[in-house]
């Protein structure tokens, strides 16, 4: 090459080295944040999750990884798949090398049982069970009997749930619930999920069980609001979540029966339908304690509900009676949103 033009090719390169050390890419902490949201159907219910991030493909990445984790925690507790391990545990009373979610959730309901008074117990299900069956085509369409309630109550009892060294078992004819905890349990391993991915704002809605972390882009708070029983359209507060699960149980969304009006939800104590409230929300840190707590509430009523709630660090809730009081824990107030409070 002639000296004159290595020189140029030379000046030329070096011109191109410094315009391309100039144009460099924006950094990704300075990119706009978008939202990015996702919902499906599982677990019986609908879940969404929503996440503020500045790279679409990561964000849709996370997404999909948490919903990942949901699918594991169905396929593990689902009454209505044949194998899951909850069934394989009601049909034939032992799992060998349960998986370590349903160990930990096994284990975990017996705290709530506990704090409760046995107010929760997920040993429920054989009252459930009887209580379906009486409302069948071909059931009586009326009530168990007392006789009927307190046989079936020898099989409810929480401490009997054995989960020694990775195997679960239960005593014959005993059988699991997992409805008023599995959801929650679920929407943290989502979370987790999400914040494994470097996700910092987003929350996991399954069916009403919320959590909410971070916060939006301009600097508030998720808002939350509880639906009114009576009008669907409306809701009777609204709640500003930052950093925390929030859990409604009630007894207008689902019966056995239309016409008998039996509540989903049993007292694990008496074998009846809890009475007295129409729903019980619950906030605290993390969706398994609120959806917990919710069910606990909900089945204790207005006075022992409030007092077990008084009794917990980080727990509020708010219950709204059948004769539509709304009733308050000492600091569900602070997380209501202006106007509401």
């Amino acid at each position: 090459m002639d000296s004159k033009y290595k020189i140029l090719f030379s000046f030329l390169l070096i011109i191109s080295i410094l315009v391309s050390g100039c144009v460099q890419p924006e950094p990704e902490e300075d990119r706009e944040l978008q939202e990015f949201q996702e919902t499906r159907s599982t677990m019986d219910t609908t879940v969404t999750i929503a996440v503020y991030a500045s790279n679409e493909s990561e964000a849709l990445k996370a997404i999909d990884d948490a919903f990942s984790e949901i699918y594991k925690i169905d396929a593990l507790m689902s009454p209505s798949k044949e194998d899951s391990q909850l069934n394989i545990l009601n049909t034939k009373g032992e799992v060998e090398n349960a998986d370590p979610s349903f160990v930990h959730v096994l284990e975990q309901s017996k705290y709530y049982s506990e704090k409760s008074g046995g107010a929760f117990d997920i040993t429920i299900q054989p009252v459930l069970d009887l209580w379906k069956s009486k409302f069948l085509p071909e059931g009586s369409q009326k009530p168990p009997t007392a006789d009927e309630l307190n046989e079936t109550l020898k099989l409810v009892n929480y401490s009997e749930i054995s989960t020694e060294d990775g195997d679960v078992s239960l005593k014959p004819g005993m059988k699991v619930a997992l409805g008023g905890i599995a959801k929650g349990y679920a929407v943290d391993k989502a979370i987790e999920s999400l914040q494994e991915n470097g996700i910092e704002n987003a929350f996991v809605n399954a069916g009403g069980d919320g959590r909410y972390i971070g916060q939006k882009p301009d600097g508030t708070s998720w808002m939350v609001g509880l639906q009114n029983p009576d009008r669907s359209e409306q809701y009777v507060t609204s709640i500003e979540a930052h950093d925390v699960a929030v859990a409604t149980s009630g007894n207008y969304e689902r019966y056995f029966n239309e016409s008998a009006r039996v509540s989903h939800i049993s007292d694990p104590r008496t074998g009846y339908p809890s009475e007295g409230i129409i729903s019980g929300t619950v906030i605290a840190r993390n969706a398994i304690d609120a959806d917990a707590f919710a069910t606990a509430v909900f089945v204790m009523g207005e006075e022992e509900g409030l007092e077990m709630i008084e009794n917990l660090e980080g727990v509020e809730c708010l219950i709204i009676t059948e004769d539509h009081r709304l009733v308050y824990s000492s600091g569900f107030r602070e997380y209501e949103a202006e106007g509401y409070s």
